[in-house]
């Protein structure tokens, strides 16, 4: 899957619209194989942006989970430090 999608379920506080469209853009882009389509096709990757991040919402708004919610500047920590580790130079 895109590395830029990013989990946005069970955070504190919850993803706003903009990361979930984000994420829709992103999944529309990787499975379309475009960053920016045509003139032909704009309207019709345009609206599956809008239907992704709309079904997404719902989904988050669906999903039930006993964990406790994730912070996000703990998570976005961790995810710096796997990079660091990631790309260290040997």
């Amino acid at each position: 899957m895109c590395r830029n999608i990013h989990t946005l379920h069970n955070f504190e506080p919850a993803a706003t619209n903009d990361e979930v469209h984000a994420a829709a853009l992103q999944y529309v882009r990787k499975i379309s194989g475009t960053t920016k389509p045509s003139k032909a096709n704009q309207e019709a990757f345009e609206r599956a942006v809008a239907e992704i991040a709309h079904i997404t919402g719902h989904l988050l708004e669906d999903l039930v989970t006993t964990a406790p919610p994730k912070n996000r500047e703990i998570e976005a920590e961790k995810a710096r430090a796997r990079a660091a580790q990631r790309y260290a130079t040997v």
